[in-house]
């Protein structure tokens, strides 16, 4: 984890004594659950509870000494407990094992880590919509392979990126209901020292469900899945990031990041104005795609458990879900604040010559009797002209000279072809099926 790309709520999830606090949770309420069914004192819950309602700090250095010598950090933690608490603790972790403990706190984790993301995404969503709907019908042009295409307009652009991150949304959903999952069946998953509903109250206690069928570990099917979608989702922060990019390159120029007083571009050239947050998500994208592949070759233990899974998951864990919350907040904070240019984007639509109506003419000639071969050769032939004069020409004047395109459609059918609202008229057919 990188202080620079993190922020609060989300560490504050990884750190060692919340993890330690979980653990003591689970602990606690699998011995009073273990009590209820007469496998241990019932005091001995209520001593564990009675400590923890001192609000007792968790002395991490002092867990850290202990595991030093014990090399296991579960032991370690439950040395220090029983120090703090006295005689009733032997009772801790009676039929458990360490991955019990675990592998259901690094659930709760990872279902708390979700709904921060998934905050994240109604924050950003928000955004996206009321940035798309602020420019539904502003005229931009389509870009296919980098060239420009037909035109769209700006808010399509964004209603796009909405489209695409309430899918995100509604994968991290699914997600978050496949890990939330609670393992408390002791070695090997046999229950063979531990009941079954010990397993469940325990899962109901920290809002889990119970693993259906566990090994020693719950299957790390379900963090694959996780850590995918986490990829998928630092992708679509890309796809919008590289748009807002290639948009604010000078020679375009139709929107950029806001550039705040006193913000400095470069060291040497005082006049840059750069992409640097978006920039800065490209690069946060690269690492949380990196951390599915471990995360996938994570499924594959030995038998019922190994740990080769374990020293992946101290990294991939927090630094995942860190550095998303803090990208998902960024591109939050670039789309807020975004500056869009309307004026440069009907300039740069223009210096075209009008190529951009290029497939309606074609369309008109042959629905007009041309073949399409001969209709895609008249129109073609003159938009080289126009492509190669760098828009000095224009296409609607050299139609207007072609005995080929006059034969066919009259002046006034190929100016009403070169209508820029023609191309809008489905648009609010669209913001309809996006937002309702």
């Amino acid at each position: 984890m990188v202080p620079r790309y993190a922020r609060p709520a989300m560490s504050a999830i990884w750190e060692p004594e919340a993890r330690y606090r979980i653990w003591f949770e689970i602990e606690a309420h699998a011995t009073t659950k273990l009590g209820e069914l007469g496998v241990v004192p019932e005091s001995a819950g209520k001593a564990l509870w009675d400590w923890w309602a001192t609000d007792p700090k968790i002395d991490v250095e002092a867990i850290d000494r202990i595991e030093a010598v014990t090399k296991h950090d579960v032991i370690a933690f439950l040395t220090w407990v029983a120090e703090n608490v006295g005689e009733q603790a032997r009772f801790m972790h009676q039929g458990m094992t360490s991955s019990d403990v675990l592998d259901t706190t690094l659930a709760v984790q990872l279902s708390r880590a979700s709904d921060i993301l998934l905050n994240d995404l109604d924050n950003l969503l928000t955004a996206l919509e009321a940035r798309a709907k602020e420019h539904k019908f502003t005229p931009t042009i389509g870009r296919s392979h980098g060239i420009h295409a037909e035109p769209v307009t700006f808010g399509l652009k964004l209603a796009q990126a909405y489209a695409e991150f309430d899918r995100c949304k509604a994968r991290l959903e699914a997600a978050r209901a496949e890990i939330a999952t609670c393992a408390i069946s002791g070695a090997v998953g046999t229950f063979a020292n531990i009941d079954p509903s010990v397993e469940e109250y325990v899962a109901e206690k920290m809002g889990l469900t119970v693993e259906p069928v566990s090994t020693q570990v719950i299957p790390r099917d379900r963090h694959a899945m996780f850590f995918a979608t986490l990829a998928v989702i630092a992708g679509s922060i890309e796809r919008l990031a590289v748009e807002i990019r290639h948009l604010q390159r000078t020679e375009v120029l139709e929107a950029e990041e806001y550039f705040s007083p006193g913000q400095k571009g470069s060291s040497a050239m005082p006049h840059k104005r750069n992409p640097v947050l978006t920039e800065n998500l490209t690069g946060q994208a690269r690492m949380i795609r990196a951390y599915a592949l471990p995360a996938l070759e994570n499924v594959a233990l030995w038998h019922e458990r190994d740990i080769s899974h374990s020293s992946v998951e101290r990294f991939i864990g927090p630094d995942a879900t860190i550095t998303l919350d803090f990208a998902l907040a960024r591109l939050t904070g670039v789309v807020e604040k975004l500056l869009v240019y309307p004026e440069r984007m009907q300039a740069n639509m223009d210096r075209m010559g009008g190529l951009i109506h290029s497939q309606r003419v074609l369309l008109a000639l042959t629905q007009a009797g041309v073949s399409r071969e001969d209709a895609y050769a008249i129109v073609q032939r003159n938009a080289m002209k126009v492509w190669e004069s760098d828009g000095r020409l224009t296409l609607l004047d050299l139609l207007k000279q072609d005995p080929d395109v006059t034969a066919a459609l009259s002046e006034q059918q190929l100016e009403e072809k070169f209508d820029l609202e023609y191309h809008f008229k489905h648009v609010d057919t669209i913001f309809e099926r996006v937002f309702g």
